[in-house]
């Protein structure tokens, strides 16, 4: 799996690099600018891009507009942000289109090597990965509305576990109850906010997140 790396401080982005390539990940680039960037991510077309937001020059959002330009370009490329900060206008943006593959996780909340990976591994698949915390910002920004407050507590708690993208049997372990119980929330939850039942676990997650980002 072939990844282009944006990380501008030369400890970090050097270890991910060293991380990565222990679980067998192919660096096709680590670059520390928004202009490297760039290119990078239009001619070497990698499998994921690994984007840290505060890039050169501006040292404000440039690594995540460089990735957003990228997906508009190349429709489903996969991303994963690092942040230092929760920015919900960031999570929107990688949220809106809708064509999969995203994850935003805190920097100072991956807590090992395995998590990262598995995370890295997830978003290049097509699928999600959000920190608790982004995705508990997303819920209460919409928990106010309909339907989503239509969800009991535990319809909310499996919906962010969904949305950091767990599977029904990873659910039902963290909640200790059965998958049968976690089947019935999460018809529950698509019931109430007029989403459609897939099988597709990736495509479910992304439907959800999709529709919390409604009504900015």
């Amino acid at each position: 799996m072939r990844v282009v790396l944006a990380e501008d401080l030369f400890l970090l982005r050097d270890g991910l690099v060293r991380m990565l390539e222990a679980f067998d990940f192919e660096i096709a680039a680590a670059v520390e600018s928004g202009p490297e960037l760039t290119k990078a991510l239009a001619e070497l077309e990698p499998d994921v891009a690994v984007v840290d937001v505060r890039l050169p020059p501006s040292h404000t959002d440039e690594g995540l507009q460089c990735a957003l330009a990228a997906r508009r370009a190349r429709p489903g490329l996969p991303v994963l942000v690092l942040s230092q900060h929760v920015e919900q206008l960031y999570a929107r943006e990688l949220l809106a289109d809708g064509n999969g593959g995203v994850g935003y996780l805190l920097k100072d909340r991956v807590f090992d090597a395995e998590q990262f990976v598995d995370a890295v591994r997830r978003v290049a698949a097509g699928g999600t990965a959000m920190d608790p915390t982004v995705i508990q910002q997303l819920l209460t920004r919409r928990s106010g509305n309909e339907p989503l407050g239509a969800l009991t507590p535990r319809e909310r708690e499996v919906l962010e576990l969904m949305a950091q993208g767990r599977s029904n049997a990873a659910i039902a372990a963290q909640l200790v109850v059965t998958e049968r119980a976690i089947a019935k929330h999460t018809s529950n939850i698509f019931a109430k906010l007029g989403l459609p039942v897939s099988d597709d676990d990736n495509r479910r997650v992304l439907a959800v997140l999709a529709f919390l980002d409604q009504g900015r």
